[in-house]
């Protein structure tokens, strides 16, 4: 049987409950009930790291790296079924206006990619990092059996094995497929619980921030110290089920403390809106460069489900979102300036938007939909995919036409910049490649 994921959130302790692991009957119960029952998270100070040496703290940092020279994976996961036919507009489509008398993007507002794209307006910070070839976009994107359904199209993409028994996330796999991964190899932020696409034997992170992930219980420096001996001594000789999150819970308060206490200013001038996009990814940036043993980030954006109101290029709901995505995400590239080739960023989302606008203003669930991929290794300036057309006979049930399976997207991903065979992690990946990405050297 598959061991659970452990996921670790603010205010942690050693996840064993979210392991499913029983309490009671054995010995160690009592105390880590008196664990669990500790009060509010320790605000400022650190847990074992915390009272290292400035050179002791830098090496555990950095040893998290040791064995692994792919890229880290960041996927955001723009939940609730984005609209991609406004993000990356087909300005050059006649039925794209056709379809959309007042919520299309008009050709003179779109940001033009080529003949037939432009990108939304609110995204003009990524227009430069489409020039400079750091910034793809793959449209037509989807998945081989969508469905219009949140539930059943998110569980689908984060799991990305159609047709096998796997229950796995395909970032815990791809993470497993990595050679000794550290507490923070697989990473959710910006949130308190871990996604789909982590679910599985690896141990995981879940954290709202790295500043307030701290051990609950403790209430200064002191405290934290000796919680974090008792509790190491606590599960030394514990079964791995138990043991193996405890341990990783306890390393990753110490590395987090350790950056909290040196604090962080994003380099060169990068500014994050504020919300919480900008945060997760400025402190996604911060442990790229700290180098913690970063292999998989998760970042979850919600409020893409716009069946209303969805607005026009010039303000409104798409507008307002757009503009908050597209700031964070050049932020991000800014602030990790050369550490950004040892990264790449892809946006999904379980589905696309219908291509006709509906009565109130929106779109409904639809299936083809648009990839952002970003990063050091992106051959970028380009629109990839094949592009199926917009007309009625060209549409799927009323739909944009997925050409393009999203899994290619990825298995590019896992074999070019993070040197791994991409059909162990996805089974049954179609073998067509984008070429969208150069070889890590």
């Amino acid at each position: 049987m598959t061991t659970p994921t452990t996921s670790v959130s603010d205010a942690a302790t050693p996840a064993h409950a979210a392991c499913g692991c029983p309490e009671g009957g054995g010995p160690l119960a009592p105390s880590r009930r008196i664990v669990l029952a500790g009060a509010s998270a320790l605000g400022a100070a650190g847990a074992t790291l915390a009272l290292a040496s400035p050179a002791e703290a830098l090496t555990r940092l950095t040893f998290a790296d040791a064995g692994y020279t792919g890229d880290t994976v960041v996927v955001l996961s723009f939940r609730g079924g984005i609209d991609g036919l406004s993000v990356v507009a087909p300005v050059g489509d006649p039925a794209y206006y056709a379809a959309r008398p007042s919520i299309a993007v008009p050709q003179s507002r779109g940001l033009q990619l080529d003949t037939r794209f432009a990108l939304h307006p609110a995204l003009a910070p990524l227009l430069p990092l489409y020039t400079a070839k750091k910034l793809a976009v793959v449209h037509a994107v989807g998945q081989p059996n969508p469905t219009r359904s949140h539930f059943t199209d998110l569980d689908e993409m984060e799991r990305a094995a159609p047709g096998s028994s796997l229950r796995t996330g395909w970032l815990d796999r791809m993470v497993g497929a990595t050679t000794t991964p550290g507490p923070f190899a697989g990473t959710a932020i910006g949130s308190s619980s871990a996604p789909r696409s982590l679910l599985g034997p690896q141990p995981d992170l879940a954290l709202r921030s790295v500043d307030s992930f701290a051990l609950s219980g403790a209430w200064d420096a002191t405290e934290t110290a000796r919680w974090t001996t008792a509790l190491r001594a606590l599960h030394a000789g514990a079964p791995d089920v138990v043991g193996v999150p405890a341990r990783t819970t306890l390393d990753a308060l110490g590395t987090a403390a350790t950056l909290k206490a040196a604090g962080y200013t994003p380099a060169t001038g990068a500014t994050y809106p504020s919300g919480g996009l900008g945060d997760a990814l400025r402190d996604t940036a911060r442990l790229v460069k700290a180098g913690v043993g970063l292999r998989a980030v998760t970042i979850d954006s919600g409020n893409w489900d716009m069946h209303s109101d969805l607005g026009s290029s010039t303000g409104g709901w798409m507008f307002r979102q757009l503009t908050e995505a597209g700031q964070a995400l050049a932020a991000f590239m800014t602030d990790l300036g050369t550490a950004a080739d040892r990264v790449t960023l892809v946006t999904l989302s379980e589905f696309g938007r219908r291509v006709a606008e509906n009565g109130s203003g929106g779109v409904d669930h639809g299936y083809g939909n648009v990839s952002l991929v970003l990063g050091g290794g992106v051959r970028g300036g380009t629109v990839y995919g094949s592009w199926p057309g917009l007309a009625a006979d060209q549409l799927q049930a009323g739909d944009l036409r997925a050409t393009t399976d999203y899994r290619v997207v990825l298995a590019e991903i896992l074999e070019k910049r993070c040197g791994l065979t991409a059909s162990t992690v996805l089974p049954g990946v179609p073998t067509g490649r984008l070429g969208m990405f150069a070889a890590r050297a």
